[in-house]
């Protein structure tokens, strides 16, 4: 195999699972935060509530990463939400909420990052609260995550672009659309720079002793 493939059959291979929950491509998901959405436009408590709930974990995810402690990462996203429930009545329809909420995230991590003068800091994967899908025997948890204390121990080696472009897309999911939206650069920028981020990531997995082992024994 040569190594363009490789260093992609390793990427792959660290990104099977461990996605956070939240809203599914499905058009039945998507008409459900439709209703949700509407129900918070009305000024329904429980409505909102749900909402937050559904996107709460994977909002402190991100902003952990940028800025690095916990606390303050508690702080921002309860920003965040702050600002999300101020916007209700001009959020977008379900189709572009998540890149919206995302945007309004990263906006207020750089915005408390600017505040408090720093650059973003790495964070070990004890700190992060990762939300999690269905649940798995011991043996299959263990390796969930090991892959995940790889993962993130290589993503701290990245440039921060793509870090960035690694969790927007293969850890939140969304398109190269939406992160071209979010991050505010074009397309074809996105398209690029996320071929050299797992590029990048790839080789700093293949780097570790650790993630080269994984691989042959589930290859």
């Amino acid at each position: 195999m040569g190594r363009g493939r490789r260093t992609f059959s390793m990427v792959r291979a660290f990104f099977l699972t461990d996605r956070p929950d939240g809203i599914s491509r499905s058009d039945k998901r998507r008409m459900d935060l439709e209703e949700l959405l509407e129900r918070c436009r009305r000024g329904e408590n429980l409505a909102w509530e749900n909402l937050v709930r559904l996107y709460q974990g994977r909002i402190f995810g991100l902003c952990l990463h940028y800025v690095g402690n916990p606390d303050d990462a508690r702080d921002v996203a309860q920003e965040v939400f702050v600002k999300v429930y101020r916007k209700l009545r001009s959020c977008p329809g379900a189709e572009h909420f998540l890149p919206w909420l995302l945007t309004i995230c990263r906006n207020a991590c750089l915005d408390h990052l600017r505040r408090r003068k720093a650059r973003p800091q790495t964070t070990e994967l004890e700190t992060v609260r990762f939300v999690r899908g269905q649940e798995r025997n011991p043996e299959e948890q263990a390796l969930a995550d090991s892959r995940k204390n790889l993962l993130y121990r290589a993503l701290q080696r990245l440039t921060r672009m793509n870090r960035e472009i690694v969790l927007l897309k293969e850890i939140q999911g969304l398109s190269l659309e939406e992160i071209s939206t979010v991050l505010r650069i074009p397309l074809g920028t996105a398209k690029s720079r996320s071929h050299r981020a797992r590029l990048e990531l790839a080789e700093q997995l293949l780097n570790m002793p650790e993630a080269e082992g994984r691989l042959k024994t589930e290859g």
